[in-house]
């Protein structure tokens, strides 16, 4: 059809006005644009200063959502962003698609085919893209200019009213939120966001957004690797200190004997090396975020001092007398169980209750169902760009082999896995232009079941295990007797260097000293 019929135009409009939610609108947008444009693909992309975010798609493959495109390395992408009109590429164009390789009807390089965008601007401003393929070329060539003027002011408004409701329900100024309402948290400092679409991320999402307005110390607990710092850091950008800084504190890596003055401060002759005032992080973090990441490892001389501080608001900088008010909201995050933690003794049930007036749980990979595949294309966007290399893309075949792992080092895994697997693919398909991620390139990906996990175990454990048999175990006192046999057994080979022992073991020497002094592993130098 070359010209929108008056019928489709209020059937927009009525499917629109009756639109639930974002998600509503722009499915049926798109269903309209199929259906008064014989095409492929067609797609909606939001943009957000240089970067175009996929967030209704159709004909394309389901990592495309996780891609984002930055709008300089994609010839194509940049004319349409420069353009006020429609533009329809020739067939024979020799810019580079986008999308080459991504249409789910085409496997391999796209041949020569119709491209068309539509740039969609609201106020005059430019709110993003409307992208639409046909693997038949000409195919939009005899499309009247009125169709397409009428499909750009539908997609412009629909657009421009999910950006306008995402500013009430933020409850934050237009030209601050609305960008990153509809790309999930785009970060100005450590950039990252919350990508997945599994009920249990969107419950993630919903509690975020509940809590974040709030004032209330939050507790993020989970297993390493899952993206703590990234809750803690999307729970600050939608809060109301947003625009006041918010700054980072692991709790694991601070000297003992430094702990107050990192986190206080100290004035000038306080110690030895204190040659001048030095302002702690409490201090830094004034009328912002304090985010104390592994504050389980913190020795309980520490906690109680940050209890005071929590308490009464108050911080006293080391060798000073006089004490400081301070406005901090305190985000913790930790992958132990503090309330175990704290019924054992090792950790203040006070610290702990202050700490988790809202606990907030983050899923482990393997709960994420469908998630793999969205952030497959998220990695595989960055991997592209360190790689240099002109379009990347993953089999239907890697994405099954991904999905059937159980992720134990979550999504921080994925994100190596992937990488690694790009340079692989890479290699493995130097002359070609679309370069494929294909199951052998991901490696081995062995899930740790009981007997596997056996055999991957030094001859000691196995050989415990093994004795053990049917009798009940207890899996804390197994644990660290495993933990103190390996340390004990790197420290001898290392000749009693710990820092030569941290680093074997992958461990901050801090941490391995916290954790060898719980095991009560200590090392003798005789004199002779």
């Amino acid at each position: 059809m070359s010209q929108i019929s008056t019928q489709a135009l209020i059937e927009l409009a009525l499917d629109l006005a009756s639109s639930l939610n974002s998600k509503d609108r722009f499915d049926r947008l798109l269903d309209t644009v199929r259906k008064t444009i014989n095409c492929d693909a067609v797609a909606l992309l939001s943009l957000d200063g240089d970067v175009l975010t996929p967030i209704a798609l159709q004909g394309l493959s389901r990592d495309t959502k996780g891609r984002r495109f930055n709008v300089q390395e994609h010839p194509r992408f940049a004319v349409l962003c420069q353009s006020k009109y429609p533009i329809r590429f020739p067939a024979d164009s020799p810019l580079p698609d986008p999308y080459d390789g991504l249409l789910i009807d085409r496997v391999g390089d796209l041949p020569v085919h119709s491209c068309m965008g539509l740039p969609l601007y609201y106020d005059n401003k430019l709110l993003g893209l409307l992208t639409i393929d046909s693997l038949t070329p000409h195919q939009f060539e005899d499309i009247a200019e009125r169709t397409l003027t009428v499909i750009s002011a539908m997609a412009a408004a629909t657009l421009n009213t999910a950006l306008l409701i995402a500013q009430l329900e933020s409850r934050a100024d237009h030209s601050q939120r609305v960008v990153a309402e509809l790309t999930a948290e785009a970060w100005k400092r450590d950039g990252g966001e919350l990508i997945g679409e599994s009920a249990i991320m969107e419950q993630l999402k919903e509690e975020i957004t509940l809590v974040a307005n709030s004032e209330f110390n939050i507790l993020i607990y989970g297993e390493t690797g899952v993206g703590k710092e990234l809750v803690a850091r999307t729970l600050h950008q939608k809060s109301p200190r947003q625009h006041a800084p918010m700054v980072y504190v692991n709790c694991a890596a601070l000297p003992e004997n430094l702990i107050e003055s990192e986190l206080f401060g100290h004035v000038k002759g306080a110690f030895t090396s204190a040659d001048k005032d030095r302002p702690g992080k409490f201090a830094l973090a004034d009328g912002g975020t304090l985010f104390l990441d592994e504050i389980g490892e913190l020795p309980l001389a520490a906690q109680s001092k940050i209890l005071r501080a929590i308490q009464s608001n108050e911080i006293q900088p080391v060798g000073q007398d006089n004490v400081e008010q301070v406005n901090v909201r305190i985000i913790a995050a930790t992958n132990r169980d503090l309330k175990v933690a704290a019924e054992g003794g090792r950790f203040r049930a006070d610290l702990y209750h202050r700490l988790s007036v809202y606990p907030i749980r983050v899923p482990q990979l393997k709960e994420r169902i469908g998630d793999v595949q969205i952030l497959c294309g998220y990695f595989i966007e960055q991997a592209k760009m360190k790689l240099a290399v002109r379009q990347l893309k993953v089999s239907a075949a890697a994405i099954s082999h991904l999905e059937q792992y159980n992720w134990p080092g979550n999504v921080r895994e994925l994100e190596h896995v992937v990488s690694r697997a790009a340079l692989k693919a890479r290699a493995r398909q130097k002359n070609k232009a679309i370069i494929t991620i294909e199951k052998q390139d991901c490696g081995a990906l062995v899930n740790l079941t009981n007997g596997s996990l056996m055999a991957k175990q030094p001859n000691d454990m196995s050989q415990q295990l093994t004795k053990t048999g049917a009798e009940s175990m207890n899996l804390r006192q197994e644990t660290e007797h495993f933990q103190r046999q390996l340390i004990k057994r790197v420290l001898q080979q290392e000749q009693g260097s710990w820092a030569a022992t941290a680093r074997r073991l992958s461990l901050d020497r801090a941490n391995l000293n916290r954790l060898a002094k719980r095991l009560d592993i200590k090392v003798r130098k005789d004199i002779c």
